[in-house]
């Protein structure tokens, strides 16, 4: 009850604060600029709130958003909702995360999981840097932090038999996602790398113009997944597995048993049960993302 409390006042709070900070009567502080090789980034803070941001100057979104006073409390809905996947592996050894940002999600997994190995890979190493710097990443001896570029790394795990049984996909930025990730032939990459009970769970968009294709692409890779969304989010979640996806019933159970240590982290794992679903929800005529048609550029700049 303490946790949901706490949740509730954190949500209100930030909501306060980014209506303030839009009707101009609160400004964001700019605490650090750069421009990398790969983009433009800033972090900016109001209050006790601190968010890095890529391609300011395009209108992308934040990557991430800390409370600085609250670093366990995870403040984006998709960042919570990336722990979903756990109601189908719930203690996970050996675990990836594709793309860094400011690093909350290797960040609570590295509390949650001491003891597993987890291994970030993020493609610019200034935003490596920045995630040291202002929002508290550490690399532990059992986390560490990769610059490189994620499916050339995903190949070679492939090649030498690494297996993960937990892999995130979040690799974006903005509304983009990098081309070379959302294809079938990546996809059955990513698959060489997963056991019978690993976990993949991929950060997209429920809103992009990539919807059908992408939906496409991952059923005919893993036949079916989860497609979980929540109203107050722009953002959707795969969650799939090479074994057939268990019944509603062993995920409720599942969630019983992890709710209380997600609870810090504001993760409310019952809710998100009901809202996993299997529907079918895009055009199945779509064809699917693959090296040769990826026209990811051409369908988000319409």
């Amino acid at each position: 009850m303490r946790n949901k409390l706490k949740l509730l006042i954190a949500q209100f709070t930030l909501l306060l604060l980014v209506a303030l900070t839009g009707a101009g009567l609160v400004s964001a502080e700019t605490i650090h600029e750069e421009k990398s090789k790969y983009r433009d980034i800033t972090v900016t803070q109001v209050g006790d709130r601190r968010c890095l941001l890529f391609n300011v100057h395009r209108g992308d979104r934040n990557q991430t958003c800390m409370l600085v006073n609250d670093r366990d409390n995870l403040v984006f809905d998709y960042t919570r909702m990336s722990f979903a996947g756990l109601l189908l592996n719930g203690d996970p050894q050996n675990i990836l995360v594709i793309g860094l940002g400011g690093g909350s999600i290797p960040m609570a997994f590295s509390d949650l999981y001491p003891q597993a190995k987890i291994d970030v890979i993020e493609v610019d190493e200034a935003v490596v840097r920045v995630a040291k710097e202002f929002f508290y990443f550490e690399e532990t001896d059992n986390m560490t932090a990769i610059v490189d570029d994620g499916r050339p790394f995903i190949k070679r795990a492939g090649l030498r038999g690494i297996k993960y049984d937990y892999i995130v996909l979040d690799a974006f930025s903005g509304d983009y996602i990098p081309e070379h990730m959302l294809t079938r032939e990546f996809l059955e990459e990513v698959k060489k790398i997963m056991t019978d009970d690993s976990v993949l769970v991929a950060n997209t968009f429920s809103t992009s113009r990539l919807y059908d294709h992408e939906s496409v692409t991952y059923q005919r890779a893993f036949n079916e997944f989860f497609n979980f969304k929540l109203p107050s989010s722009g953002n959707r979640i795969i969650i799939t597995q090479l074994d057939p996806l268990p019944p509603r019933g062993e995920l409720v159970t599942e969630a019983r048993r992890l709710a209380e240590s997600l609870g810090k982290y504001g993760v409310p794992l019952l809710d998100y049960t009901r809202r996993l679903s299997t529907t079918v929800d895009w055009d199945m005529s779509r064809r699917e993302l693959t090296d040769q048609y990826s026209p990811g550029n051409l369908l988000q700049a319409q």
